[in-house]
Formats: structure tokens, sequence, C-alpha cells
């Protein structure tokens, strides 16, 4: 990852507004999706609760993607933490958008993957707000590349320690986070 003063001016603007609104030390610890505790909370769809700070961010995660060679047709993950990234970087790019939803609908096409429909061979970029070991970007890493799809990269809003890069790197997939738990100079999440 660049080191700061090596990042674009969309890197700064989204860090301000996540490190803002979205960043919030507690006195008190809560646990985390991992099973992990933090004083550290982050509420990523906070900081991105308007049309005009989401388009900032997903500008900045667009940029992130193009700068790592990340090449995508779309753009998604696991309900609900991705959806407003998925929404906004598909605005922002010009690019289709999906959900993976958390249950497979049981009426209708009883599908995983709501919005474009994901063709064998579709370039996808898997995106969340917060990740923490990963294990939810794992889930729709597995929903979307059963339907043949290639995922060609990961960009969490924010990574909260070194766990799903590891995750990803052992499946061949590129990872880089648009702001990390050293940016925020927060603790580290364990591998559990």
């Amino acid at each position: 990852m660049p080191e700061p003063t090596d990042r674009p001016d969309s890197w700064h603007a989204a860090f301000d507004l996540i490190r803002t609104r979205g960043y919030e030390r507690r006195t008190e610890p809560f646990t985390l999706a991992s099973g992990q505790l933090s004083h550290d909370y982050i509420d990523g769809k906070y900081a991105v609760d308007t049309g005009e700070r989401l388009t900032l961010v997903s500008r900045a995660v667009a940029d992130l993607a193009q700068r790592s060679g990340m090449e995508f047709d779309a753009v998604g993950g696991l309900t609900m933490g991705a959806d407003p990234l998925a929404h906004g970087v598909a605005m922002v790019t010009g690019k289709a958008w999906f959900s993976v939803r958390k249950e497979q609908k049981q009426r209708g096409r009883e599908q995983w993957v709501e919005g474009t429909r994901l063709a064998p061979g579709t370039r996808v970029l898997l995106v969340d707000d917060v990740i923490s070991t990963g294990g939810s970007t794992e889930i729709a890493f597995e929903r979307v590349t059963a339907l043949g799809a290639v995922v060609t990269g990961v960009i969490p809003m924010v990574d909260r320690g070194d766990v799903a890069t590891g995750r990803f790197a052992a499946r061949g997939v590129p990872f880089a986070a648009l702001v990390t738990y050293r940016d925020l100079g927060i603790e580290p999440v364990k591998d559990v």
C-alpha cells in the first residue's frame, strides 16, 4: 500500500470522511463479527450516508481499483455491508452492481445474487464497508464464483487487520483496502 503522502487526493478526502464520521473510540469494548473485542468502532454505512459522501468514497475505491490493476465488469458483495459501495462504485464507473444475499431467495428465481446477472467469465470486484477477518467477503466470493464469475480483486472501505489480505492471497485474489487499521492508528484484529 502506498504511503499516505503518495496517495491521490480522492484517498485523502475519503480517509478524512471515514475518520471523522465513521470512526469512534469507545470506553467499553464491544464484540466484532469475528467474535473479538475492540474499543474501536467503525460505522462504514454512516460514513457514506449521503449521496455526496458515498460518491466521494466510491471515487476513491474506483481510483484504488484502477491503480491496483483490478479490472471489473460488476461490483458487489455480501448484503448489507457491501451494498452502498457497490451502488456507488457502479455509479461513478458505469459498471454493473450486484448484491449477494445472506439467504437464498425462496421464490421466483430462487437466487443468491441480485442485481446484474453474473455470467461465466464476468469479472467482479468485491467490496465491503468494514472487514475484520474477511469471512463475509469469502461468502460473497463463494457465491459469485459458483456462477462462474471471476473475482479480480477485493477492496474494503476499511480493513481492521491483516487476516483478509492473507485469505485472499491464498486464493490468488488481489486485495487492497482503501483505509487500514494502520491508517486509523487502531489495534489490528487477529486470526481466530
